[in-house]
């Protein structure tokens, strides 16, 4: 068992463009809590396949953080993307199937929505879904409240001082990439983790 499972936060979001406010609110606000957000991104390993490459995080992390807003039809394809879904149900299988550590897993399922899911994934209505309505307020306030219910924390700070924390992050988000010769739009999720990483190191 990887020695870190305890406060490994596992991500499971899109990852396009117009969704990166939200991720990178929510890595921030996994580390400001104290713990260390996991996501597929992290093992640029082209010598292994990619769902082994998530099962393998997977297995890492006891928390899980699943995103599944994202429905659109693909442009060319017409068809939805199922990749949210499918890890969420990776994860849930983890902790039904696995052993002792693995089902101690627990998941915070978002939505951008109240009950829009009931509409494409109807088998996990009755569980506690999010909705953080596309806005990186109500995620950070979403996902601090729930690492501190399940954790039990008494150190973890409220949403609004790590929303005010976050948006100080983001002014000096572009001076902090000009001193490691990053751009913003390239930077990969290792960087940003990095970067989020020694910015709460040195502003605790």
């Amino acid at each position: 068992m990887h020695s870190a499972y305890s406060r490994n936060v596992f991500i499971n979001c899109p990852f396009d463009e117009a969704y990166m406010p939200i991720f990178h609110s929510i890595i921030f606000t996994v580390f400001d809590c104290g713990y260390l957000a996991r996501c597929a991104l992290e093992i640029p390993d082209s010598s292994e396949i990619r769902i082994e490459k998530i099962a393998k995080v997977i297995t890492e992390c006891k928390y899980g953080i699943h995103d599944i807003s994202l429905t659109t039809l693909d442009r060319d394809t017409n068809l939805p993307r199922f990749n949210m879904p499918l890890e969420l149900g990776m994860f849930m299988g983890a902790k039904r199937f696995g052993d002792s550590a693995q089902k101690k897993k627990i998941c915070l399922i978002l939505d951008k929505s109240p009950y829009r899911y009931q509409s494409f994934i109807s088998d996990i209505a009755g569980q506690d879904i999010q909705a953080h309505k596309n806005d990186d307020a109500e995620v950070i306030r979403i996902v601090r409240n729930w690492l501190r219910s399940t954790s039990g924390s008494v150190s973890i700070p409220d949403g609004k001082e790590i929303l005010r924390r976050y948006r100080q992050f983001k002014l000096e988000l572009p001076n902090l990439c000009k001193k490691v010769k990053l751009t913003i739009d390239e930077m990969i999720f290792n960087d940003y983790a990095a970067i989020v990483y020694e910015w709460l190191s040195n502003n605790p």
